[in-house]
């Protein structure tokens, strides 16, 4: 007796076919993002290697452009730690106000940098809230220097390790504390060996997001950063000063240092990613 075959049919996508999908995908990742890339590496390529250089080889540009990526490192090394920390005590435990302070983190996502600027300006001027205190009793000036920029960039990238990390967090099943503390595990060793290497690619993940971010962070950085040459001046700054200069070939130097050195950091960052994500399955 033969038995007639079954077939199975595939659930319909919810989204279009393949061809159209990928059609859409493509035209707005052109309109968007390798277009205007595309456009600022052709304008390079007509300025020429020599003259790019020359513009790079500047005291002000080479000043401008260490300390933005210094101080993006700086406070996306800062939101690492202390957001996986903000991300741990929203998830693990519960308090008055826990809501309210949880809202708050998405904050930075919703206020206008430079509101953020002014707010962050008026809080840590000398004369300022915060400000006042610390230069009086501490001899430390926050505003119109380069605290002020890491601060600044804290703020606005916090929320980027935070959303990342807490429903990696939320996952996590307690059991697998519980089961390292019966064997005797203590709390350190039990989050340094079991409950980090599972949240690291997660960390990893926000603390680009939270570098990408603040490596272009303008807004929020130019009212508290003083804006002095040499010194606390940033290069998305110096990238608008040419411009207003009409030193465009100036503009379109700096920015291609930055695309460059945003790009190996991403990469280093994407490669390490992926490096703990097999070394977890092999685990």
């Amino acid at each position: 007796m033969s038995v007639a075959p079954t077939f199975r049919l595939k659930p319909p996508s919810p989204l279009p076919g393949w061809g159209l999908s990928f059609g859409v995908m493509l035209t707005m990742l052109s309109l968007i993002v390798l277009l205007p890339i595309g456009a600022l590496l052709l304008r390079g390529a007509q300025i020429g290697l020599p003259e790019l250089a020359a513009v790079l080889g500047r005291d002000r540009v080479q000043a401008a452009l260490l300390l933005s990526f210094r101080a993006a490192l700086i406070a996306a090394g800062f939101n690492l730690v202390f957001g996986l920390a903000l991300a741990w005590v929203l998830v693990r435990y519960d308090f008055p106000f826990k809501r309210v302070i949880d809202a708050s983190v998405d904050l930075p996502f919703a206020l206008p940098t430079a509101v953020a600027g002014i707010a962050l300006t008026a809080i840590y001027a000398p004369n300022g809230v915060f400000g006042g205190p610390l230069m009086d009793w501490f001899g430390l000036r926050v505003a119109y220097s380069e605290l002020g920029i890491w601060i600044a960039l804290i703020f606005v990238g916090l929320p980027f390790v935070v959303r990342t990390v807490q429903p990696v967090i939320e996952e996590i099943d307690r059991e697998v504390e519980e089961a390292s503390a019966t064997l005797g595990a203590s709390r350190a060793r039990t989050f340094t060996r079991i409950i980090l290497p599972m949240l690291t690619p997660a960390l990893l993940t926000g603390f680009a997001l939270s570098l990408a971010r603040s490596v272009g962070e303008y807004g929020s950085v130019i009212f508290i950063a003083g804006n002095l040459p040499l010194q606390t001046e940033i290069a998305p700054l110096l990238i608008v000063i040419r411009l207003e200069e009409y030193d465009y070939d100036g503009a379109v130097a700096i920015a291609l240092a930055m695309l460059g050195i945003s790009f190996v950091m991403l990469l280093a960052i994407n490669l390490i990613q992926i490096w703990s994500r097999r070394r977890m399955g092999e685990v």
